[in-house]
Formats: structure tokens, sequence, C-alpha cells
């Protein structure tokens, strides 16, 4: 049951593309460190957002456009 709940999570978390999930967890990592030496991080997540679906919609487009 509680390992049924983990792979559940994990899936949802993870989803399609791990490296989403990675670069997500990069950005919030980054923006937290920002805080933490008290300088202005709010711009840092709406950037890595926009640079993430870029790199992601690119990946994705590449790998079913035949060739």
């Amino acid at each position: 049951m509680i390992a049924r709940l983990g792979r559940g999570v994990l899936e949802f978390v993870v989803g399609d593309d791990w490296r989403v999930a990675a670069a997500v967890v990069v950005a919030l990592l980054a923006t937290a460190g920002l805080a933490g030496l008290g300088l202005a991080a709010w711009w840092l997540l709406p950037l890595a957002t926009v640079a993430i679906l870029h790199f992601a919609i690119r990946g994705a487009v590449s790998t079913t456009r035949p060739r």
C-alpha cells in the first residue's frame, strides 16, 4: 500500500519528463538560495518557467517531427 502510494506520488510529480522535474527543483533551490542571501529572488521562477517550457516543448517537437 505504501509502495503504491509512493509510486503514485512519484509519477504525479515527475510525470513524463524527469528533466523538467529536476529543472523545477533546481529553480526552486536557486530561488531559495538567493532569498537566503537577502537578494530579490522574485524574478527567477518566472524566468525559469519560461526557459523550462521552451526547452520541454522544443524537445517534444524534435522527437515527434519526422526527418
